[in-house]
């Protein structure tokens, strides 16, 4: 969720004095993008997945905090929900390290973890959205202790003006209120991230936007929400209300939503932090006493901080980072499109497919973007995320196409090609794009195992309590660390 701050209120002074000061730190950031030298001449990669506990019952475990006290490793940190969790994984560069250097490091990190929530009576899930939540997870109360959350909440509900609505259709209907954030909380993500140059970063992130609705459609994981089924990867329609800001008026008028997928490709990374400045008011008008060019001026490297912060409340599922390591400046591309899960394995799999595909796809001469109107690639992204494993998307030269055939045709072998350009062994790199091809061939992915055993199992009793005997199967096989093609 970003930087901790303060539980404050602001003033109407405040909100002015901050955006001049995004706009400050946006005239000092073009000048860097010019003048400065940012590091990626070894780039590297990173991972962050979000968790969740459950209780003895596969109920929704409030003991973040307890387990983080037994655990004592910077490496975890609060999430959103008290029954959230965060872990980030140790930057790995690829050519030296190669994209399984990332799972031993996760696999230890998580034994840890079970065995300090197992100690307060707990467990953990790798999964988009835990299907055991109910209506009572939509209150205030459900949210961690670190106030940045609940201050936030404060500020999107005061926005808005007005109780948060969520509407979600799929093959069953939801439709509830919230009076906070709290449904947000139920959307835990793996996070990837590739550096990039300053030249670099448009290619990635138009790639990265057009292959969005690919990696949802192999990787959904989150098709249950307060025992109504839904979309295959519910997450991103339940993100995208829960973080709105605007109400019925506001979306008439079409002001853009908080949650974004965006709205053009780029020439710059520039120009998502411009728009940014330009379409969102500050959410968290927090300011720094750091004067950008001053810094800039004595030689410095500025830390940006209402850029920064600013940006954190922008939720784009490809997000722009700018970040100073050693007083050097780095850009890097987020890509937040993953739910988490469902295994290791699966994880480091759909992690190689990105960093492999993203790179033979920037690299190209004719770039992918260059033949695709980016509405369609928005579509792809919201076709997968309702229909999963089995969505259609268009590709150029393909046309419409199953997001799995087109994979296995055309897709993995670039993935390939890309991971050889990171300088990955390619016997590592076909293990892991092997777990991919067959994900297709198969046609079963971590959502739609769930939704086959959930209806199988329809006749042992109410939904609710199939759900939790479903989780209690799929914790076990989380574990094993068998990618989910393979599961019975």
């Amino acid at each position: 969720m970003g930087e901790d701050v303060e539980h404050q209120t602001f003033t109407r002074e405040d909100r002015t004095r901050y955006r001049k000061k995004v706009r400050a730190c946006l005239d000092v950031f073009e000048r860097m993008l010019v003048e400065s030298k940012f590091d990626f001449d070894r780039p590297a990669t990173g991972l962050e997945i979000e968790l969740n506990l459950v209780d003895e019952d596969e109920r929704p475990a409030m003991r973040n905090m307890e387990v983080l006290e037994q655990l004592g490793d910077p490496d975890f940190q609060t999430e959103l929900g008290k029954y959230n969790l965060e872990i980030n994984v140790a930057p790995k560069r690829l050519p030296e390290q190669g994209v399984m250097a990332f799972a031993d490091g996760i696999r230890n990190s998580l034994d840890a973890a079970e065995k300090a929530a197992n100690s307060v009576g707990a467990h953990l899930v790798m999964i988009g959205i835990l299907p055991t939540l109910t209506e009572e997870t939509l209150s205030a109360d459900s949210l961690s202790g670190n106030p940045r959350y609940h201050l936030l909440s404060d500020e999107i509900l005061a926005a808005r003006g007005e109780d948060i609505s969520l509407d979600i259709q799929g093959p069953e209907r939801l439709s509830v209120t919230a009076d906070s954030i709290a449904p947000e909380a139920a959307c835990t993500s793996t996070q990837l991230h590739v550096q990039v140059s300053p030249e670099q970063f448009p290619s990635f992130w138009n790639a990265s936007q057009a292959i969005s609705g690919v990696q949802l459609a192999l990787g959904a994981n989150s098709p249950y929400l307060m025992s109504k089924e839904l979309w295959r990867e519910t997450r991103i329609a339940l993100f995208e209300q829960a973080t709105d800001t605007r109400g019925e008026e506001l979306k008439a008028q079409g002001v853009r939503p908080r949650v974004w997928f965006g709205e053009r490709w780029i020439t710059s990374i520039f120009d998502l932090f411009e728009e940014n400045a330009r379409y969102f008011p500050a959410l968290l008008p927090v300011l720094s006493d750091e004067d950008p060019a001053e810094v800039l001026a004595a030689g410095g490297t500025p830390s940006l901080d209402e850029l920064r912060l600013h940006n954190g409340t922008v939720y784009r599922w490809n997000r722009p980072i700018y970040a100073a390591v050693d007083g050097v400046p780095h850009l890097r591309v987020e890509n937040r499109v993953l739910p988490a899960g469902p295994t290791v394995m699966d994880t480091i799999a759909n992690a190689a497919f990105y960093f492999g595909l993203v790179r033979a796809l920037a690299e190209q001469d004719r770039p992918v973007w260059s033949q695709m109107s980016f509405t369609a690639a928005e579509e792809n992204f919201h076709s997968a995320a309702i229909a999963g494993v089995e969505a259609q998307v268009y590709w150029p030269g393909a046309g419409q196409v199953r997001a799995t055939e087109l994979v296995v045709r055309r897709l993995l072998p670039l993935a390939a090609q890309g991971l050889e350009a990171w300088g990955v062994d390619g016997e590592e790199a076909g293990r892991l794009l092997d777990i991919i091809e067959q994900r297709c061939l198969t046609g079963q992915n971590a959502a739609s195992w769930f939704v086959d055993q959930v209806h199988r199992r329809s006749g042992e009793g109410d939904r609710a309590g199939v759900l939790r005997r479903v989780l209690a199967d799929y914790r076990p096989r989380m574990h094993s660390n068998e990618p989910v093609h393979t599961w019975q």
